[in-house]
This record gives C-alpha cells, sequence and structure tokens, in this order.
C-alpha cells in the first residue's frame, strides 16, 4: 500500500500515528520573568496532538540564549516542571512531543540578556534587522564574538537542556541549527570570519555544531534526537558563498550520529530565497527527512509517495487548525490564520480557533 500523510512512521525510536508534523512555531505567550510553560500554553498543545509529532517553539536553553519577549526556557526547575504539565497533556492525548533546543546568538538585544550583556556570535558581525524587545522593536547591536575557550560552555549548556527536556518526559529533543541562530551563523561564512578551528573550512564551521550533537546523543540517545537546517534561508541576514556544497558536507557529517531525523527547512524567509537542490541534499542523509516549507496536503503527499520526505512539517496550518490531521483527512475546510496574533497576547489566535463540528 502507498505510503501518505496518514500512514503510521517511525523516526528513530519515536513512533508516529501519521506523518504529520506540528512544527516548531515561536508564539511569545510565557510568563515574563520565568519562562515557566502556563495554563494556556497547555491547552494550545493539548489542542493539536492528533498531530504524528509535536516540535515544541524553539527553547532557550540558557539566560543567554534568549532573543524575543515572552519565551519559555528549558534549564531551570521551575520550567521542566511547567513543560511536564505540557509533555503530560499531550500523551494523555496520544501525541508525541519533542522539544526544539535553541541558542538565538547575536540575534538578541542587551535588554533580553543577563546584566545587559552583549549576544555572543562566531564573529563580532552586526545583523541587519531589528530585535523584538520589551521596548518593541529595536536595531540589532554588533554582538561579542565568543572566544575558542568560552565554546565548550556553551556545548555543556545544551547538555543541560537536554537533560532538563528529558526530565519533562519529553520523547526526544530537536537541535535548532537553522534560521540564521547560533549554530547556522557559525555555519555560514557570512556570519562566520572566525580563523581557529571553529572558522574557515567546511569542517571547522561545522564543528561546533558537531559538538553540540554529539554532546546531546551522549544524554538523550541519537534515536531521540533531530537536527533542523535551513540551507536556503536568508532570514536573519543570513548568506554563504557557496551553500550547496556547505550543506551536503554538513549533511554528510551528520549521518555518523544515525539521528531520529534531518528536518528541513526547504525554502527562505525573507529576502532573496537562494537557488538550492534540495533534492540533492536528501540523497547524501541516511536517516529519515522531514520536510519543511509550504507544503499542504497534496504536496506532503506526493513527498511522501515518491520518497523524497518521510515526514512533513507544517506551521501556519497547524496555527489555525488544532485539528489539521482530521481537516485533511476529510478534505475539510481550513480555517484562516490571523497574523496579527501570531506573536505575544492571549489565547486570541492562540486557542480559540474553532474545531470541526464532531
Amino acid at each position: 500500500m502507498a505510503l501518505d500523510l496518514f500512514s503510521p512512521a517511525k523516526l528513530g525510536s519515536i513512533t508516529l500515528k501519521n506523518r504529520m508534523v506540528m512544527a516548531p512555531l515561536t508564539r511569545s505567550r510565557a510568563p515574563k520573568d520565568s519562562g515557566v510553560p502556563q495554563d494556556l500554553n497547555v491547552t494550545y498543545y493539548k489542542q493539536r496532538a492528533t498531530a504524528g509529532l509535536i516540535i515544541t517553539e524553539a527553547t532557550p536553553i540558557s539566560a543567554m540564549a534568549h532573543g524575543y519577549i515572552l519565551l519559555p526556557g528549558i534549564y531551570t526547575d521551575a520550567q521542566v516542571a511547567g513543560w511536564k504539565r505540557v509533555v503530560d497533556a499531550v500523551h494523555a492525548e496520544g501525541g508525541k512531543i519533542v522539544l526544539q533546543l535553541w541558542h538565538v546568538g547575536r540575534i538578541a538585544h542587551p535588554s533580553l540578556l543577563p546584566n545587559g550583556a552583549l549576544p555572543v556570535a562566531p564573529s563580532a558581525i552586526k545583523p541587519a534587522g531589528q530585535a523584538f524587545t520589551y521596548q518593541g522593536l529595536v536595531d540589532f547591536v554588533e554582538p561579542r564574538a565568543l572566544e575558542s575557550s568560552e565554546i565548550p560552555e556553551i556545548v555543556q549548556e545544551y547538555t543541560h537542556a537536554t537533560k532538563c527536556a528529558l526530565a519533562a518526559g519529553f520523547d526526544g529533543v530537536e537541535i535548532h541549527s537553522a534560521n540564521g541562530y547560533l549554530l547556522d551563523q557559525f555555519l555560514r561564512d557570512g556570519s562566520n570570519k572566525r580563523d581557529d578551528q571553529y572558522g574557515g573550512s567546511f569542517e571547522n564551521r561545522a564543528r561546533l555544531l558537531m559538538e553540540v550533537t554529539k554532546a546531546v546523543v551522549a544524554v538523550a540517545g541519537a534515536d531521540k534526537t533531530g537536527v533542523r537546517l535551513s540551507p536556503a534561508s536568508p532570514f536573519n541576514d543570513m548568506s554563504d558563498s557557496n551553500p550547496q556544497a556547505l550543506f551536503n558536507f554538513v549533511t554528510e557529517s551528520l549521518n555518523q550520529f544515525n539521528l531520529a531525523y534531518l528536518h528541513v527547512v526547504e525554502g527562505g524567509m525573507g529576502g532573496d530565497e537562494v537557488v538550492f537542490d534540495f533534492a540533492e541534499l536528501r540523497k547524501h542523509f541516511k536517516g529519515s527527512y522531514m520536510a519543511n516549507f509550504g507544503y499542504d496536503k497534496a504536496r506532503g503527499n506526493a513527498a511522501i509517495a515518491s520518497g523524497h520526505a518521510d515526514v512533513i512539517a507544517y506551521g501556519v496550518p497547524f496555527i489555525a487548525n488544532p485539528d489539521l490531521v482530521q481537516r485533511y483527512r476529510t478534505d475539510a475546510p481550513l480555517n484562516e490564520a490571523d497574523s496579527n496574533t501570531f506573536y505575544g497576547g492571549d489565547e486570541k489566535g492562540y486557542t480559540d480557533y474553532p474545531f470541526l463540528k464532531a
């Protein structure tokens, strides 16, 4: 029988009841001071538990990893307890959920960091654009280049956050190495001008991602670890002189870990998208492949049937349709998403989208 979006799947040791994944979606609905998931967040994720897999919103691994307002964290005991309520609610509905581990690097602002610290990055290059702060949109600042001696501490923060995620009961973790955040900043030569062992060659620029992946796998197990890449995205002022060769190399290098999956954003947000051959990238990865970017039901089914992808991640459709799986299964009409309520606010545009009538 041909595979489609509604076929069961397995990503590493994570068993999925269907191949529709809820993509990681920043919604800025956590309490300001604690970053502890609250009742509203529990309801939101529980509503969407019919997805084969939920990937949480990107979640900072430390106080220095933050870059936006009202984010939940995964580094304090209280945050672990808050996330455990989310996980328990999803599991009670028969769902699976992994946590996305996040360090924003230079895409931050001193007002969001401890003691007004400068954001850190591979190199002291100010990105174009603005940070979303409690004072509104403000220009990014020039970050501080990490000393090579500081990098083991960053890796340790990923280790600690992974332990916290497992303590909260998550089915696995996803390493966010996409969309212009810290690990992606190290990968691409537009943001990485280092001349030490973390800069220059593909191998050097990929070194931090490999060290982080090795550390996370040591805690969670390879069968519960995914990695996210966005080879063609210029989002957050990102560029590379040879993206196809770079990301083919990165993908090949990740094969050593036997990961649960590779999650690829197959397009670009903001700016001019880079020409990129995702079918070629796919050939370089030996494990399960999650495709993400503008997929609908027909394109998702086609990608799975052709073998291009094993599972498909959906973003905006899951924001507006908590029961997206049922709507796709029955070809029911979709709710329209309200982009004015994507970031910040209360239940409006978060937990109040209607379900299909039983």
